[in-house]
């Protein structure tokens, strides 16, 4: 049970600055979950904000609930505010506060009957200014507060999520450790990212510098540490500075005590291929091999996830009107391009020899791997990784990894990312990738559930 609401002073707060929060407060999963987690926010209040549509309107929403949500609320939003790196926001709350109403000093207090008239005027003047602050409105200023291009202006100034991951309990790592693949080393696995921001202007002139690409990798590094991963980090590396790396980590031996592995590549690409540094081509298809029953075996019947940060093509996804949806779907964000047999007769011949045959396995097996962009497709120069953010696919995947990998395997975790990539769209008005989409996939050979119990490790 919450106590008496919010403190005069710290509604006021929230009041004087509502049309700024409006514009510029990002409500997500991670922002919510921090205020239930403090007991500010019940499960119900939490659905009901993320159900709205747009980010203005789950940020009037929150402002409208938060005065009655006890004495703590407004310092647990502040908190919240940091975990989710919207500093200048918890900065614009906690400052001296501008009466810009009246421009009184609170120890100011007029005599008189002059100064009692001041006082009333004051407060209905506040009153309406609360009025116009805290509900919702139909006037210019309030269509131009909840345009899209408020929202990706503001979104471009925050930095990547990095709320931490929430631990497993012990009662759901018992319920699926059993049915799923073994996840319980420490840590969990080795983890691969190679990210190619700068190409060589010589050798690969015709691809850009992947601006915002050096923040996806960084994400990744503190998302998989956090994870339990040991995480490797290369930048700017050719095609076969690429192989030499992946020959490499396939080659640890630490592997064997492991259980499972990362891999995440980042670079311009085509269909079926990653761009080095040098404008020369890395196959995916020997990437997987790798890793494969033949080549890798320290890594036999363990989970290996790999996820891809390129584009796999030249069509541009243009997306297309919704029949029976609403006129416009909001984006949260904008981003840049990024185009760029087993042998028979052997079980028979150990037969003959007398030696038991061993269980074969298929060549390939046991790997997921989540695409930024669909087979064939280019990532909109609009679709763009935001400079402070990061690309979209990696957004969501640390987002989704660290609110839900507690409870929810793998495979369902990318679903959830392809359904928040398809919410978005991108941002670049007077030109031809004004509204273009982007739609992730991902590929599994996995034969169980890959669950990774964060922060959970049995006791033996």
């Amino acid at each position: 049970m919450l106590e008496c609401g919010m403190s005069d002073r710290d509604r006021q707060a929230l009041k004087r600055r509502s049309a700024d929060l409006c514009k510029q407060l990002v409500v997500d999963e991670l922002l919510v979950q921090s205020l239930q987690a403090d007991s500010i926010l019940t499960e119900s209040m939490a659905e009901s904000i993320l159900a709205e549509q747009t980010s203005q309107k789950r940020s009037w929403r929150l402002l409208l609930l938060l005065p009655k949500r006890g004495p703590r609320a407004f310092s647990s939003f502040i908190s919240a505010l940091k975990e989710t790196e919207q500093q200048h926001l918890s900065d614009l709350l906690t400052e001296s506060p501008e009466r810009d109403a009246d421009n009184l000093h609170p120890e100011e207090e007029p005599e008189g009957k002059s100064g009692q008239l001041i006082m009333e005027r004051t407060e209905k003047k506040r009153e309406r200014i609360n009025e116009l602050t805290l509900e919702p409105r139909t006037d210019v200023t309030s269509r131009l507060c909840f345009s899209a291009e408020s929202m990706e202006f503001s979104l471009d100034a925050d930095s990547p999520i990095n709320t931490p991951v929430l631990p497993c309990t012990p009662d759901f790592y018992l319920s699926r450790c059993q049915q799923s693949y073994r996840m319980n080393s420490s840590p969990r696995g080795f983890a691969l990212v190679i990210s190619n921001v700068t190409f060589d202007s010589h050798a690969a002139s015709d691809l850009d510098p992947r601006k915002g690409g050096e923040v996806d990798d960084e994400v990744l590094r503190k998302l998989f540490t956090e994870l339990d991963y040991r995480v490797t980090v290369h930048r700017d590396l050719t095609a076969q500075g690429m192989r030499n790396s992946i020959e490499e980590f396939c080659r640890c031996l630490g592997h064997q005590t492991v259980d499972s592995c990362v891999v995440c590549l980042l670079s311009h690409g085509v269909d079926g291929a990653v761009y080095g540094t040098d404008g020369q081509l890395l196959q995916l298809d020997w990437v997987f091999k790798s890793f494969d029953n033949a080549h890798c075996l320290l890594l036999q019947n363990k989970p290996k996830m790999f996820f891809i940060q390129a584009c796999r093509g030249e069509e541009m996804d243009c997306g297309v009107e919704q029949m029976d949806g609403p006129v416009r779907t909001s984006s949260p964000s904008c981003e840049q391009r990024d185009a760029g047999r087993e042998g028979q007769g052997e079980s028979q011949q150990r037969g003959a020899l007398g030696i038991k045959p061993r269980i074969k396995l298929p060549q390939r097996s046991d790997m997921i791997c989540g695409f930024a962009s669909l087979k064939g497709q280019t990532i909109c120069t609009a679709a763009m990784r935001n400079t402070k953010r990061g690309s979209w696919f990696i957004q969501e995947l640390n987002s989704a990894l660290r609110l839900r990998s507690r409870d929810t395997h793998l495979a369902d975790i990318l679903v959830q990312v392809n359904a928040r990539i398809k919410e978005r769209e991108g941002y670049a008005p007077g030109t031809a990738h004004h509204r273009c989409k982007e739609m992730s996939e991902f590929t599994s050979s996995l034969r169980k559930d890959v669950y990774l119990f964060p922060k959970y490790q049995p006791q033996y």
